[in-house]
């Protein structure tokens, strides 16, 4: 679809929806320059507001911008994913809080008992990874609404990079994401999508 067959029920302006989903592309290469602190707190204070369970928000960010933080993610990602993250601006390691309840007397004040209803430990981790993945999404699109592009990545070796950054526990990898300006020729090509009648169905 092009900005010119944009669909007039929706609100957001041709150019802005281009920029986040029909001309935004996962990036295997970018350019030398950096993502700045900035840019980053603009992305977080925009996908912050996006929804999840009982406003429980575990979504965790881990930015690695030293060498040696690079080098100690690099190893434990799978080789395909190895050359293009060493040379990346700016690389993200995404992560749920399955202690993420301990915020819920600030987030949640109207329900004041809401941190007891997650003391089953099972019930907790399930909760905090399908919010945190949600908020992955958010983010990637946050990224995109920054004018960067995203490199998202599960390729890893989750024990390992936990055991690496996270050795308390409480957190635990989902989704390493590169991000920066993208290179010339870093994205493959355009891969085709469902129709909607291959999707939708109404009841």
């Amino acid at each position: 679809m092009t900005t010119t067959q944009v669909p007039t029920a929706l609100r957001l302006d041709a150019a802005s929806q281009d920029l986040l989903f029909r001309a935004a592309r996962t990036a295997n290469a970018f350019s030398a320059e950096p993502v700045t602190e900035e840019q980053v707190r603009a992305v977080y204070d925009l996908v912050k507001w996006a929804p999840t369970a009982m406003n429980s928000q575990p979504l965790r960010v881990v930015l690695v911008r030293s060498a040696e933080g690079r080098e100690r993610l690099v190893k434990h990602l799978s080789p395909g994913n190895q050359a293009k993250t060493a040379t990346a601006p700016l690389t993200a390691i995404l992560a749920a809080d399955v202690d993420f309840h301990e915020h819920l007397p600030a987030v949640f004040p109207h329900v004041p008992n809401a941190k007891d209803s997650f003391a089953d430990e099972t019930r907790r981790g399930d909760t905090a990874r399908f919010n945190a993945l949600l908020q992955v999404g958010y983010f990637i699109l946050g990224v995109r609404a920054a004018g960067l592009a995203a490199g998202p990545m599960a390729g890893f070796d989750a024990a390992g990079l936990d055991a690496e950054f996270f050795p308390e526990g409480r957190l635990r990898s989902l989704v390493v994401v590169n991000i920066g300006n993208p290179a010339e020729d870093s994205s493959f090509p355009r891969n085709p999508r469902l129709e909607y009648e291959q999707v939708v169905r109404t009841v």
